[in-house]
């Protein structure tokens, strides 16, 4: 299909839109005449041309109706665009026969004849402009004729007459040539804006396309990389707890082996004991990592905490590690959690150590920053103000690459088995979580800075207090009854281990499998002091049994055990559970969980034990 072809079935389309008003235009016009016809005299001949005009009207008509159903395709352009022209033709033949055959014979009939002509060629040429061919098919023959007719009678007024008839001629073809043009040439137009359209359409369909498969492959990429970080995530906890169980279980082969031994049996359990607390540093990470671990903001003075650290970080980095303290006086409080806060610079001290293997100074710093001023990050969420915590090493420094993936999870130039990746990734996501941000500057052989902004809060810093012993203690043993601690936990080791500590701690333990199990031993009306309860158990969890059991039994207080501190969301508003709760995470020592259960037994109504002796 060219355009031309599209342009000339367009023209078409035009003049038979038309052809049912000229038709009817034919037939009043052709009564009319035959009106006058009669009136002069020539009534037989009248009504013979009458029914000729009815005849054309028709013919024209029924191509109208076979255009109409076959529609305007452009393949048969040719064929309906003759079969117009015909139509126009018969009846511009129709009009100027009828001037030559019948051309009455008084003047004012005569008048009338060539007006109505006149009218008709005119009323063409409106109707027909667009379809040229169709148009002068009918214009020529119809004025043409009549004008012939009236030369040819000789008299000097009826040449004047053909001759203006001749000019009205030449100006309307001129005139319809003209407003076929420019219909032309405004059909092109539209037909170039159709087909520009249409392009573009077809553009932006490609381009939705490409858009879709572009998120379908970034998508892939996504999941590629995820499973890329899931397979070495894998790898490394792997790593980490293999040498965990390595310890623990080559530990405690030592030991029985060398069960007479004290000295031995010491060494060994404090060699398991340090493995653990390996292990639970692992999972500290990993949770503040996926950040299920919650954060728990709260108002801290960082000049304290900084110098606190000092003394911490100076001891356990080495005599070769120099640790210095800058921070500005006045420094209002900062709203984060202080025990991730503390993890955080401790890792970043660590990173710091590793990078100078030949000593070297670590520089802990705060001082004020306003969000927006320079030297902050531009991720920095508000106008601030912020204050502005720095660890800075005279390490080795990292190169361009190196600083560019130094955030990147799992990313670490350590040697195997010396580094997760986790810690800058760690940090960056504690400083996001806290509302503030993470920049890291560094440069081969000039050290390595890390800066973390903390927002300012209006709350006033508490002191951090030491651990507090609890107030209540249990009685020994033969010194009355002992406390009954109801212990439930689905693992059979884990549960046999906590009752023995507890044991050790002076409590009388009953042990439950389940929520079922430790709900059957209240409702045979067995007296507890307190129950301690795994969180994570199939069927009834622990949330649901502290609600179940505090409901048989309202003032009873208990500990939830989780490793899981995100679960742990609802319990912290007093959400989920309405009566006494503590919260313990895993992995706890014996001590830890001796000492909380003495101050929730401390905290319980005065009337508690009493009641269950």
């Amino acid at each position: 299909m060219t355009k031309e072809a599209e342009l000339q079935t367009e023209r078409v389309r035009a003049a038979f839109e038309q052809i049912p008003v000229a038709a009817l235009a034919t037939m009043t016009n052709a009564a009319l005449m035959v009106a006058v016809l009669v009136a002069d005299g020539q009534g037989g001949g009248a009504y013979a041309w009458l029914g000729t005009a009815v005849l054309v009207a028709a013919a024209r008509l029924a191509a109208w109706w076979a255009y109409r159903r076959a529609g305007p395709a452009i393949a048969q352009h040719r064929r309906w665009s003759a079969t117009s022209i015909c139509g126009a033709l018969a009846a511009g033949l129709l009009w100027g026969g009828g001037s030559v055959l019948l051309f009455p014979q008084a003047e004012i009939h005569q008048l009338f004849w060539a007006f109505v002509i006149a009218g008709m060629c005119a009323g063409a040429a409106a109707l027909h402009y667009a379809h040229l061919p169709s148009a002068l098919a009918f214009i020529i023959p119809a004025s043409g004729l009549l004008a012939i007719r009236l030369a040819l009678e000789g008299s000097g007024r009826r040449f004047a007459a053909a001759a203006m008839i001749g000019v009205f001629l030449v100006v309307l073809i001129v005139t319809v040539r003209r407003s076929s043009r420019y219909f032309g040439e405004t059909l092109r137009l539209r037909l170039d804006l159709a087909e520009r359209t249409r392009e573009l359409d077809v553009s932006n369909a490609k381009l939705r396309t490409e858009m879709a498969e572009r998120r379908a492959t970034e998508a892939s990429l996504r999941h590629a990389q995820k499973m890329e970080a899931v397979g070495q995530l894998a790898g490394g906890i792997a790593h980490d707890f293999n040498n965990v169980l390595q310890a623990v279980s080559g530990g405690i082969g030592l030991i029985r082996r060398r069960a007479g031994d004290r000295a031995a049996v010491e060494r060994l359990a404090g060699m398991v004991e340090e493995a653990a607390r390996r292990g639970a540093s692992v999972t500290r990470r990993l949770l503040a990592f996926s950040r299920r671990e919650e954060l728990r903001p709260a108002a801290l003075d960082a000049g304290e905490l900084l110098g606190g650290l000092r003394e911490v970080l100076s001891a356990t980095l080495g005599p070769r590690i120099r640790v210095e303290v800058e921070a500005e006086p006045g420094l209002p409080p900062v709203l984060a959690d202080r025990g991730q806060l503390e993890t955080v610079l401790v890792n970043l001290a660590t990173n710091a150590r590793d990078a100078m293997p030949d000593g070297g100074t670590l520089t802990l710093s705060a001082r004020m920053h306003r969000g927006g001023s320079e030297g902050g990050p531009c991720c920095l969420k508000g106008a601030g103000p912020y204050v502005h915590l720095a660890i800075a090493d005279t390490g080795q420094g990292m190169s361009a690459d190196t600083l560019a993936r130094a955030s990147e999870p799992f990313f670490t130039t350590k040697p195997q088995g010396q580094g997760t990746g986790l810690g800058l990734a760690m940090a960056q996501s504690f400083a996001k979580g806290s509302g503030g941000a993470l920049a890291i500057v560094s440069e081969p052989g000039q050290g390595t800075m890390v800066s973390l902004w903390l927002p300012v809060t209006d709350q006033e810093a508490r002191h951090h207090p030491g651990p507090a012993s609890a107030d209540w203690m249990p009685p020994p043993a033969g010194q009355g009854r002992r406390p009954r601690v109801l212990l439930v936990d689905d693992e059979p080791v884990v549960r046999e281990v906590l009752a023995a500590q507890l044991g050790e701690a002076g409590y009388e333990v009953a042990e439950g499998g389940d929520g079922a199990a430790a709900l059957d031993l209240l409702d045979r009306g067995a007296p507890f002091d307190i129950l301690v309860t795994d969180l994570a158990m199939p069927g009834m969890d622990g949330v649901a049994l502290i609600r179940a059991a505090q409901g048989r039994r309202p003032s009873l207080p208990a500990i939830l055990v989780t490793g899981y501190a995100g679960d742990a969301a609802a319990l912290a508003v007093g959400a989920a559970v309405d009566g006494t709760f503590a919260l313990l995470r895993k992995p706890v020592t014996a001590q830890q969980l001796a000492d909380q259960v003495a101050a929730s037994l401390a905290t319980a109504p005065a009337d508690r034990l009493e009641r269950t002796v």
